[in-house]
């Protein structure tokens, strides 16, 4: 199963692909599409749409996993603001036909290093060892985004969480 994970953001949005199977997990690709800083919100989530629909084209993902909207009482405009973000990806996903699930950050910590609240570096190093990377995903962003695919992937009941297959 081919999965695309992503950390949507107005400035960074982060994806991760990968192929996913009994026999363990491959990154396929990973990296960012950027909202251009100082543009118009319209611009910027037109960008983050036409990038993330333009990794779908490319890469042919069977699934979209994508992280929820968290919202503190005290930034209220910062999630409406992430909600546009969040909703020109799932509909890149919904226009080309990929089924889309949603994850809390929390959920995905939890999952991949033990711990919700854990730091972005754990969440790199997670990610570096899950996937046997040479070195940590940089930016934390697409480190986010592969935890989110990997999320999936543990979740969809095609893989055992802690069966050490990967």
């Amino acid at each position: 199963m081919r999965i695309l994970g992503v950390d949507p953001g107005l400035n960074i949005t982060g994806y991760g692909v990968i192929d996913a199977s009994r026999a363990g997990v491959r990154l396929v690709e990973a990296g960012v599409v950027r909202g251009t800083k100082g543009k118009s919100l319209a611009h910027r989530v037109g960008e983050i749409h036409a990038g993330i629909a333009e990794v779908i084209a490319a890469l042919k993902p069977e699934a979209m996993a994508v992280e929820e909207l968290y919202s503190h009482y005290e930034r209220v405009k910062t999630s409406i603001l992430m909600g546009h973000a969040r909703g020109v990806i799932v509909l890149a996903a919904t226009q080309a036909d990929v089924p889309v699930a949603h994850y809390a950050a929390t959920q995905v910590k939890r999952i991949l290093t033990g711990a919700g609240r854990a730091p972005k570096s754990q969440m790199q190093q997670a990610i570096q060892r899950e996937l046997g990377l040479a070195a940590a995903p940089e930016p934390p962003d697409v480190a986010d985004a592969l935890a989110i695919a990997v999320t999936h992937w543990y979740l969809s009941g095609q893989r055992a969480v802690g069966s050490g297959q990967l």
